[in-house]
């Protein structure tokens, strides 16, 4: 008798557990969860040539934008973000892709951008990987 309720209470934890799942596979990453969207660099360039509007947002120094730089990229150096961001980039919505050197300063900034209400960020990393032209 024992082993009869045992085996239905398996039976009723799984019915529980399966009538609680999802036919929908969360594939959220940490970025998107911060609120922004961190996207490869074929991706990005996609994004640049099949869309309008953009930003392209570069967040090193000037001594590293002057080496060469993504066409068509606007400079605000990661520490500089939040002070300039609203006065250089006012509207939130705008679709904005931002990278750096590595990725590392791409991202800070990328949360520092969400932070103060930009709602379309996409990150992709860093121009040292960066496999398409580069004006100087």
């Amino acid at each position: 008798m024992k082993k009869i309720i045992s085996m239905l209470l398996v039976l009723a934890a799984l019915a529980i557990l399966a009538g609680c799942s999802s036919d929908e596979t969360e594939t959220t990453t940490a970025d998107e969860a911060a609120g922004y969207q961190q996207i490869s660099q074929e991706e990005a360039k996609r994004l640049m040539d099949n869309e309008s509007g953009y930003i392209i947002l570069d967040v090193r120094t000037d001594e590293e934008f002057a080496e060469g730089h993504i066409p068509g990229a606007v400079l605000i150096p990661d520490y500089e973000v939040a002070e300039r961001a609203e006065a250089e980039l006012p509207d939130k919505g705008q679709l904005i892709l931002v990278y750096c050197r590595s990725g590392n300063r791409s991202k800070k900034a990328s949360d520092v951008l969400v932070t103060l209400g930009y709602t379309n960020v996409k990150e992709f990393g860093g121009i040292n990987t960066w496999p398409y032209d580069i004006e100087k």
